[in-house]
This record gives C-alpha cells, sequence and structure tokens, in this order.
C-alpha cells in the first residue's frame, strides 16, 4: 500500500574496468606493466562526470602514458583536466600532462572529465597495449569468449566440466579453467574434469580462451555446481507452499544488508521464492535500478556469499553474483525480478500503451546473457492499474490484464510472471479498478499487499494496526483487512491457490497517543530509524515491546507512541488462517526488517509446513 517504496540509495561510484569489454589490438610495444580502469563519478542524466585511473603495476618506472578509447556516436568529452583529451570522430585520446607523466612501480595517477551523452568507453588501449595489462600483438586479435561451460557428472568430490571452442583469427592454443574466479588448470581441449572437492560445497566455474600469441579472450559465461553430500540443499518446493521474500536493491547501502544476511540468518533455507526489488519501468520499457548495486558493486569476502572475494575483472558483480552464488548454495532456490514499486509504478501507464513492447524489454532485461541464470522469472509491482498510488493512473480496467498477457507470452510457460497487487477490498475500492480476475489465467500467483492499511500519512489517527487480519469493532474503514482482500479476490473467480497473504516486517507507529487500546488520537508520525512513522521489527521487538493483539496482529503503546506490527506469535496465527483458506503461501516485505536469526522467517516457514 504506502511503504512498497524505493528508499534513497544515494549515489554510488560505478567502476568499469574496461579489459574484457572487446577484443583489443594494437602495436607491437604493448602495455603489460600497466593497467587503465574508467570510473563514471557523476551522472546527472544529460551528462557525466568520468575519471581514468592508470596505474604503474610493473617493476620500472613510466615515463609518459597516453590511453585511447571508442565513445558510441552520441556521447563525447566536453572538458578534461590533467590530461590533453583530443578525438578523431568517435576515437578518443588522452596524453599525460608535463606533470604527471612519471610515474613509479606501483603509482597511480587519474585524470578527469566532463560528457555529455550515455554511452560507456570501449576498446581501450593504454600506450598501444591493452588496459588489462596483457600483451596484444599487431593484426592479431585476441579470441572470443568460450560457451558458459556445462556441468555433468557431479560427485562429492569432483565435477567434469564441457563448453564449446572460442575462435580466433590465428587459431586457439588452450584454455584457462577458473574456479570462483581462480585458475586451476590450463587444458587444450574443451573439456576439464576437477577434483579434490568437498562434498556439500557450491564453485563456480568460467573459461577463458588463449591464442598461439598468449592473448587472452574474453571469460565465459559461468556454470554453478553444488557437490553432492553436505546439507545446504533444501527439499523441492513444488507443491509445496510458497514462501516468498523481498530483498531490495538499496538494502547494501546504509541498511547494511547484503545477499549473505540470508545465509548468515539461517533465513535462505527456510525460503522458496526471492523478489529483488526494484527494477525501473520507465519509456514504456522495463530498465536497470540501481546499476551499481545490482551488477558493479565489488563485494569483499567477508560480505560474499562464497566467502571470495570479488575482482575488478570478474564479468559479474554486485547483487545480481551474490544471488547466483545463493543460487548456487540452495539450487531449489528461485529468485525473480521484481519491477515498479511505489516510487517507479507511474511507468506503467507507457508500458500499458504498448504491452507488447514493454513484454520484450522486459524479456530482454532479465534474460541478459551476463545474468539470465540468476532469475527465474519476472514480478509486476504496479501500484495501483486504473488507479491512484504516487500518482494516479488512468490506464483503464483491461490494462493490467493485457501486459500481464503479453509477459506471458513473451516469457513462455516455463517462467514465473507474478504480479504484487493491492488489498483494498472496500467496496468500490482498488481491486474493482482493474481486471485482476482476467489477469489470473496468466500469472502464477499474485502477492496480496495485505499491510498498510492504516498509518501516520493520517497524522492525527485513530491509531489502527496496519496489517489486521479481520475486522473488529471501531476499525477506520471498512474492507481494510487481511481477510476482506482475499475474499474479494476469491468472489470475482482468482484461484486461492494464486493468492499469497503479505506480512510487513516492520511497525506503523504514532506519537502524542495517550490510550492503549486502538481508536487513540495522536499528533503525528513516531520517530522511526528511516523514515517518520515506520520502523523495523527487529528494532520494536526491544525497544517497544508488543502488549496486546487486535485483529490477528499486535501492538504497544510505549511512553507517548504507539505501535502496531506482527510478531511470530501473530504470523504464526495468520499462517495458520492462510493453510485453512486454501492459499498458495505468504510473502514479506522485507528481509531487513528480521532480527539476526531470522525469526519471523521462521515463523512464517513453520507455519506454512
Amino acid at each position: 500500500m504506502r511503504f512498497r517504496h524505493r528508499a534513497a540509495a544515494g549515489f554510488a561510484t560505478l567502476l568499469l574496468p574496461l579489459a574484457g569489454l572487446v577484443g583489443l589490438a594494437g602495436p607491437a610495444h604493448a602495455a603489460a606493466s600497466a593497467t587503465a580502469t574508467y570510473a563514471k563519478t557523476q551522472d546527472w542524466g544529460t551528462g557525466f562526470e568520468g575519471k581514468w585511473t592508470v596505474t604503474n603495476s610493473g617493476t620500472a618506472a613510466i615515463s609518459s602514458w597516453t590511453i585511447e578509447w571508442d565513445f558510441p556516436s552520441g556521447t563525447s568529452v566536453t572538458s578534461a583536466w590533467d590530461a590533453d583529451v583530443t578525438n578523431s570522430g568517435t576515437h578518443w585520446t588522452a596524453k599525460n600532462k608535463s606533470y604527471n607523466g612519471s610515474l613509479a612501480p606501483g603509482a597511480s595517477v587519474s585524470f578527469g572529465f566532463n560528457g555529455s551523452g550515455s554511452g560507456a568507453p570501449s576498446n581501450c588501449k593504454l600506450n598501444g597495449g591493452s588496459c588489462d595489462g596483457g600483451t596484444t600483438v599487431p593484426g592479431d586479435n585476441p579470441p572470443s569468449a568460450p560457451g558458459a561451460p556445462t556441468a555433468s557428472g557431479i560427485t562429492d568430490t569432483s565435477v567434469k566440466l564441457s563448453w564449446t571452442a572460442a575462435t580466433d583469427d590465428k587459431g586457439v592454443k588452450n584454455y584457462d579453467v577458473l574456479r570462483d574466479g581462480a585458475k586451476v588448470a590450463t587444458v587444450t581441449t574443451t573439456s576439464y574434469t576437477d577434483t579434490a572437492l568437498s562434498a556439500g560445497t557450491d564453485y563456480s566455474y568460467t573459461v577463458q580462451a588463449r591464442d598461439t600469441a598468449d592473448q587472452t579472450g574474453p571469460v565465459s559465461g559461468a556454470v554453478t555446481v553444488h557437490t553432492t553430500g553436505g546439507s545446504t540443499n533444501p527439499p523441492p518446493t513444488s507443491g509445496s507452499a510458497v514462501k516468498l521474500g523481498y530483498f531490495t536493491e538499496w538494502g547494501i547501502y546504509g541498511r547494511n544488508y547484503n545477499v549473505k544476511n540470508l545465509v548468515t540468518s539461517g533465513s535462505a533455507s527456510k525460503i522458496t521464492h526471492i523478489n529483488y526489488a526494484f527494477g525501473n519501468v520507465t519509456g514504456g520499457k522495463c530498465a536497470i535500478g540501481d546499476s551499481y548495486a545490482d551488477y558493479d558493486k565489488a563485494f569483499t569476502a567477508d560480505q560474499s556469499v562464497s566467502g571470495v572475494a570479488d575482482t575488478w575483472d570478474q564479468p559479474l558483480r554486485g547483487n545480481f553474483n551474490q544471488l547466483r552464488e545463493l543460487k548456487a548454495k540452495y539450487p531449489n532456490l528461485k529468485v525473480l525480478w521484481s519491477f515498479g514499486g511505489w516510487t517507479w509504478s507511474g511507468g506503467f501507464a507507457d508500458a500499458a500503451k504498448n504491452p507488447a513492447a514493454f513484454a520484450q524489454s522486459c524479456y530482454d532485461l532479465v534474460k541478459d546473457s551476463r545474468w539470465a541464470d540468476v532469475f527465474d522469472g519476472i514480478d509486476i509491482d504496479w501500484e495501483y492499474p486504473n488507479a491512484c498510488g504516487l500518482s494516479c493512473d488512468t490506464s483503464g480496467a483491461a490494462a493490467f490484464k493485457n501486459v500481464m498477457a503479453a509477459l506471458r507470452a513473451k516469457f513462455g510457460s516455463g517462467a514465473l510472471v507474478t504480479a504484487a497487487v493491492t488489498a483494498d477490498g472496500s467496496s468500490g475500492g482498488k481491486i474493482e479498478a482493474a481486471d485482476y480476475a482476467g489477469a489470473a489465467q496468466y500469472v502464477n500467483w499474485y502477492n496480496v499487499m495485505t499491510y498498510d492499511f492504516f498509518g501516520a500519512w493520517d497524522a492525527q489517527g485513530p491509531t489502527a494496526p496496519h496489517s489486521p487480519l479481520t475486522s473488529y469493532s471501531g476499525i477506520p474503514k471498512a474492507g481494510f483487512t487481511t481477510a476482506d482482500a482475499i475474499a474479494k479476490y476469491k468472489a470475482i473467480g482468482v484461484p486461492a491457490s494464486k493468492l499469497l497473504v503479505g506480512i510487513g516486517f516492520y511497525g506503523r507507529g504514532w506519537t502524542g497517543v495517550t490510550q492503549d487500546a486502538p481508536g487513540g488520537t495522536a499528533t503525528g508520525p513516531a520517530a522511526g530509524t528511516y523514515e517518520q512513522g515506520i520502523e523495523d521489527y527487529k528494532v520494536l521487538k526491544t525497544s517497544c515491546p508488543a502488549t496486546a493483539t487486535v485483529a490477528g496482529t499486535a501492538y504497544a503503546h510505549c511512553g507517548s507512541n504507539w505501535w502496531s506490527y506482527d510478531t511470530p506469535a501473530t504470523i504464526g496465527t495468520k499462517m495458520a488462517w492462510a493453510k485453512t483458506q486454501g492459499l498458495g503461501g505468504a510473502f514479506f516485505w522485507e528481509f531487513s526488517g528480521d532480527t539476526g536469526n531470522g525469526e519471523l522467517v521462521s515463523a512464517l516457514s513453520n507455519g506454512l509446513s
């Protein structure tokens, strides 16, 4: 309802190492002892600020440096400092100034520039050689990337890998086999059996080709392998209740909640699905939400699911790679990419004008070869079709059905296609505004957002539980309950098995309240860690312990503050109710609100077992 917004993530530098972006050819004198990396340090939409850094990685001093790169048409340098930058068409050259050309071994120097357009540099050369410090040979292109390896013959201690051959204009000499980013073998064939592995352990393999001049090409796609034995593989989820949690891309910033926390809390072994929130919806298309968080941020070893630090040149980093590592550890876990949310739902109006084009854009993004193995489907979080959320949508009652039909047609029957939907069960409310019944045939399930019914956006109250299971005497608005919403969806023909009940892992609160029971007056929202009127369960559990329940959820009056939230006990009650209704399962928003040992996830999982 009102909480499903995208919190401000803050700006993060986008580091783009250029080695491996394309095959590089250059003159005979290679920059084997220096590297160059590029960072986009600011982006204001119509322009950006970029920075190049040259590092002397050799043992001898460097007296000068020249970086060359290509920008796509429409992207250019408009001004620069600490380097002389020139261009010939789309090819750009930067030479050191008189005062910063010399670099001692291990030293670095940077120069910056302002640019226009949105393109990224490619074909990087440093002093005529590869920007990653590798060699290049005039007239000899590096090899292509081999096909992503496939795994077979997996045992407790070994796995056989096979891949399709790379191509090269002068011939491929051999292949480097990389396990978790580190080279474990060099072979001349397109297969390799890795041995001496540990039982019940997760590994990621890629392959890189080398030509007769020892030039290396791009790294292949990855395959994840879980050796037999061990105990990290949860039982299959087919035919069982859906237990789904939202993971927010921005949680890795101020909240410091990483994918690894799903493992350390024990939550990953108790859920069946993750919704990754959010992708953007803009210009009638699906788009990246936060590229740095999604696929570029480098996680240290202690932050990583695999326990291995990201490197600057690996093909995929960020949350997407961490989710890949999580799926390797828990092979039955499914991940969906959720698009929209409270902040970005305004983009669905354009999407609804051409559903087929929108579906194609979403498919192209979700199935991008860099992370296609990470996602098992797509979730649409449109708040709200033909109704008002942050903005008001006037696409018409059929728009939602049309969009979901197009997505199903494009993604096919094998992918998961789901949607988060309103829980407004009031007469004339949001459920009646769109054809949810007609769209149900195209979705695997609906995440019914049965929370945020009431909150301190009504600053003077009355105080009320934000996630009531049932109605109660004095409820501020009839139809604003979980039971009413589910009953309404069933009444219009949505199968119970396609309905998931929603749980908020947070509380809603007011201040200036003198009354213990619901229905009291207030003076405004209670203080919260990240936003007024809202606080995580893990904080409220000790700062304002629940003292009573109403309509199947808990509340507490602490000093002048009044909070309502779900506890393990009330979640248990709601899960038992969901089972009696024949629902498909439950979901929650979102992981970081739980305790460090995942007690709310445990309550949800146990309640549906």
